[in-house]
Order: C-alpha cells, then structure tokens, then sequence
C-alpha cells in the first residue's frame, strides 16, 4: 500500500508495486503480439529484399534503393512516422515487415497488423468468450511502442472502421509514437482527417515506390487498359516505308515520317500527332513509339483506342467495379507515355468531351509525353484540343499522306515474300 494520509481517496487501497505493473504491461504486449502477422512474414528482411533489381530501369532501381536506405535507417533509429506507397506487390509489405523484425531482432517490441486484419480482432474481442477485452486491445494498440500497419485502404470503408482507425490512429499521432503505414491507395481516396496526419511533414516521413509489382514479374505498364501487347509486332523495324505501290515523293515523305517517329521514341517530349486516312500506318508507328519506349525506359506505357478508353472510365460507376473512377482517371492521365490511337472515332458526347478536355489539358500542361492518332479533319476536331495539337512549343504534326496500305500491291507482296507456314500434321 502506498504511504497515505487518512481521506485520501487511495488511502488503503492495495497498488501493484512498479515491477509488477510493467511486468503485466508486459504479458499485455505479449498477448497483442500473439495476435500479430508478424509471424509468418519472418522471411521478409532487410537481407532478402533485393534493393536493386536488375529488370528495373535506371531510375526505378535509384527509387527502390532509396526507399530501402530509408526503410533500414528508419528500424536502426525510428524517428516519427513513417509511410510507404505504391502499387501492389511494390515491395512496401517486404520492407514494412523488414523493419519489424529488424526491431525485434533488436530486442524492441512491434506490433504488426494488416489492417483488415486488425478490425476483425477488435470486433472479435467483444464476443464474451475472448481472452482479451475490448478496452484492453485497443489500448495496447493505440499505446505499442512501435506499430506498422499493413494495406491501409484495403478495409471494408464502414463508418465503425473508419472511426476505430482514426481514434486509433489519432491517439499515435497526437503521442508522436512510432507508426510505419504501408497503403496502395490514393491519398486523397483515404479518410480526410488520416489523410491530414499522414501528410504532416513534420511527424511523417512520406515514401512512394514507384516500382513495377514483383509478384507478377509484369512491368507496371502492363495496365489492364493498355493494349499495347496486341501490338508487340509492330515496331519501326518492321514498318515498310519502301512500299512499291508509293510514288518516290510519297516514299521519301513516309521515310521522314519514320525519322520523326523514331526521333520521339528515343528522346520523348511533348506531343506527337500522326494524322492521315485510315490504313496509312499511323497505330503501326505509334505503337513502334511505345514498343520502343518500353525498351529503352522499362517504364509505364498506356496503350489505347480512345472509345474503348471511355468506355473503361464509363465502367468505374458499376456498384461491381473494382477500381474507383478517381482512381482509373489518374492512371492514366500520368502515364509517363499515353497513345491515344483513333481520336476523333468516339461518341462526341458532352461527358466524353470533357473528360478528353481534363484529360490532355493536364498532360499538355505538364509536358507529358502524348502520341495520337487521327483520321478526322483538323477542322473536324474540337477547338481546344486543336489549339494544343497546333502549339509548335509542345506538339509535332506529322501527316502521313500515304494510301491505306492494307490490300495494297505492297502488302500483297510482303505476303508473298514471307515463307510458307508449315501445315501441322
């Protein structure tokens, strides 16, 4: 008992002495690591991550080893918060759990939990039969020295989870605790009182990974939308601008069409517009474009026939989509190389105007590489994407002027010149 005078309200009151209390803080942590996923992720360290892989391109291998520094210094010396994002199978659960077990290792205590994960504990711990209260999980979570939250976002968004996560998540902040997030949502799709903690610059250390997904071994420009893989035989080597049915002005005109295209495909800047009658080769020069980019950069390439393009956006208002409408839109207005094959061949509707408004009015501010194809007159097309395609500052014009080269006297002898397919017997 502690040493009280008669009336104080704890006056005979049996305490536990210090050792006893953080033995039971103690065997409380213990119960909350029980529940961790750490255990199974033992094989995810720093020593097997591998910072650099070979198939990156330059700038993505910097990125990748820049996050893993700062992963490394951040379990030696955790200073704040720290959050990682990037798309699925980036690499932010290997380092989140790196850091984890580094801490262990270490003799510190971590509490690791994926966050859908997590929910189902706290729901659980109401049932009368759990071995751990309510009150007491959520308070030795909230108070962990150290917790890394897994796949934020991926939670079903109930208004109870997003008030847990925030009580939560708002008593670490406010105690300035050591917190690791790892989340493959967009900031701005998060809870808006989270989104403002996790962006406070002061607390957070904010890290995107702008690595493709591992697990597939698919470079991240493999979009679901892209259909540039259709096209995989289309490149400027195979691109016939000798053509025999072509006048020697028509063939020295195609040839400089090609030198243009190659130009931009190995130094992207700005726009470039391939115009001319349906069949005159433009899909198969920009689809060179951004086989060639791939190439050279292994980075994003967005792929597209702008109807289907629409109709892709249209899908994100389905109750069954599986990506939001925010979320699709901005794949690909930030594509590093968007080709936008058949402009001017979409439903002109008032939405569909404005969303190519939104669209190419970004990418054109911010100088992101852009390919297009047309057919359509420059009269036919609407005024304020002209006034872009015209901008000499920021677009190249290159009109093809050949006739359409399928069925044509050239295609029928490319035809003939290849080898007979063998029959299979």
């Amino acid at each position: 008992m502690l040493d009280l005078p008669v009336g104080h309200p704890d006056f005979g009151k049996a305490v536990a002495c210090t050792c006893r209390a953080e033995e039971r803080k103690q065997r409380r942590l213990r119960a909350v690591q029980s529940i961790s996923a750490l255990d199974t992720l033992t094989r995810l360290t720093f020593a097997s991550f591998i910072p650099e892989p070979s198939h990156l391109a330059p700038e993505r291998a910097f990125n990748l080893r820049r996050a893993f520094e700062t992963c490394a210094n951040f379990a030696k010396e955790p200073e704040g918060w720290l959050l990682l994002t990037g798309t699925y199978g980036c690499g932010k659960t290997h380092l989140a759990a790196a850091i984890a077990n580094a801490r262990l290792a270490l003799g510190f205590p971590v509490v690791f939990m994926i966050v859908p994960d997590l929910l189902d504990h706290l729901r659980a711990a109401f049932n009368p039969q759990s071995e751990t209260t309510y009150d007491q999980l959520f308070e030795q979570l909230r108070t962990a020295p150290m917790l890394v939250l897994d796949d934020l976002g991926a939670h079903s968004s109930t208004q109870w989870a997003q008030e847990k996560l925030f009580q939560l998540l708002n008593h670490r902040y406010n105690a300035q605790l050591h917190t690791v997030v790892t989340t493959n949502q967009r900031l701005d799709d998060l809870d808006p009182r989270l989104r403002s903690r996790l962006l406070d610059v002061n607390l957070v250390t904010h890290f995107g990974i702008i690595a493709p997904d591992f697990r597939t071994g698919q470079n991240s420009g493999q979009s679901d939308l892209s259909t540039l893989s259709l096209h995989a035989n289309q490149r400027f080597e195979t691109f016939d601008a000798q053509r025999s049915d072509l006048s020697s002005a028509e063939r020295t005109r195609l040839r400089e069409v090609l030198v243009v295209c190659e130009s931009f495909a190995h130094d992207p800047h700005g726009w470039l517009v391939l115009a001319g009658d349906n069949g005159c080769g433009k899909t198969h020069l920009a689809a060179a474009v951004a086989n060639e980019f791939v190439v050279r950069k292994r980075t994003d390439v967005m792929f597209v026939v702008v109807p289907d393009l629409l109709d892709h956006l249209r899908a994100t208002f389905s109750p069954q989509a599986t990506t939001s409408y925010d979320r699709r839109f901005d794949e690909i207005k930030r594509a590093p190389l968007l080709v936008l094959d058949d402009l001017g061949t979409e439903s002109a509707t008032p939405w569909a105007r404005e969303k190519l408004f939104q669209l190419l009015n970004f990418r054109h501010n911010a100088l992101l590489p852009t390919v297009i194809t047309t057919s359509a007159d420059p009269n036919q097309i609407e005024p304020w994407l002209r006034t872009r395609m015209l901008d000499i500052n920021r677009c190249r014009w290159v009109a093809i002027t050949a006739p359409g080269y399928r069925g044509s006297r050239s295609q029928q002898e490319a035809q003939a010149a290849r080898p007979p397919r063998r029959r299979a017997t």
